[in-house]
């Protein structure tokens, strides 16, 4: 579904940074289910229930993605890494422009552990 919601959320120059790190589509070893949906369209399905903060189940029809399967999808993108690959890629692109100036960037104290006593 390419539509003006599916542009907003993932647009070509994200979906240019996310294509090559999406994992290969493998049938299920059970078995079922229909042909593989476009890998977009998965993305940006999963994409709207994170950003939105829906639950699963009231993922929009209108994306044509079956919640199952972008749950799913999630589930197995989150197990190969894929979350982590993109924080990188978007960090490595934005740096690469000059939209961050490393220089300027500092330790957040809450994502730092507090040191115990006078170790």
């Amino acid at each position: 579904m390419v539509d003006r919601l599916s542009m907003r959320l993932v647009p070509d120059e994200l979906w240019a940074l996310v294509e090559p790190l999406v994992p290969e589509f493998r049938a299920r070893p059970q078995g079922g289910g229909t042909a593989p949906l476009p890998a977009r369209a998965v993305f940006t399905a999963v994409v709207y229930v994170l950003t939105s903060g829906c639950s699963w189940r009231d993922l929009p029809r209108s994306f044509g993605v079956p919640f199952q399967t972008a749950h799913r999808r999630f589930s197995q993108w989150t197990k190969a890494g894929l979350w982590r690959q993109l924080h990188h890629a978007v960090l490595d692109e934005l740096g690469g422009c000059g939209l961050i100036d490393w220089s300027r960037v500092i330790v957040d104290a809450a994502a730092v552990r507090a040191k115990r006593g006078d170790r």
